[in-house]
C-alpha cells in the first residue's frame, strides 16, 4: 500500500509520519487489496483534523477524525476507516457458499 501524507498549516514530523504508517498497517492486516491511501492532516485554530481517502479494489473509502490532539485525531480516523474496510470486506464476501444444500437433501 502506498501512503501519501500531507499537512495543511503544519509540518509533518517524522514521528507523525511513522505514527500514521504504523496505524495504516492495521488496516492492511484486515484487507490487503488497498492500493493507495492519501492522508491529510489539518490544524484549524484549536481543532486537529485528520482525513484519509483509500482506493481499494472496486471502492473508494473516505473518513475523517477530529480531536484536540493530532494523535487522537489520527486514532479516530483509523477507527472509522477500519470499520469501513470491515464492512466493505463483508459485502464482498460470498455468503451463498452452500446455496444448493437445501436442494440436494432427500426428503425421508
Amino acid at each position: 500500500m502506498q501512503i501519501t501524507i500531507t499537512g495543511q498549516h503544519l509540518d509533518i514530523t517524522p514521528a507523525l509520519r511513522e505514527y500514521v504508517s504504523e496505524k495504516m498497517s492495521r488496516i492492511s492486516r484486515h484487507f490487503d487489496h488497498v492500493t493507495t491511501a492519501r492522508v491529510v492532516l489539518h490544524i484549524e485554530k484549536q481543532r486537529h483534523l485528520a482525513e484519509a481517502t483509500m482506493n481499494a479494489s472496486g471502492a473508494t473509502l473516505h473518513a475523517g477524525g477530529e480531536a484536540a490532539d493530532m494523535y487522537a485525531a489520527i486514532d479516530a480516523l483509523i477507527n472509522k476507516l477500519d470499520r469501513q474496510v470491515k464492512k466493505y470486506k463483508e459485502k464482498r464476501s460470498d455468503h451463498h457458499q452452500n446455496d444448493s444444500a437445501l436442494k440436494e437433501q432427500v426428503p425421508e
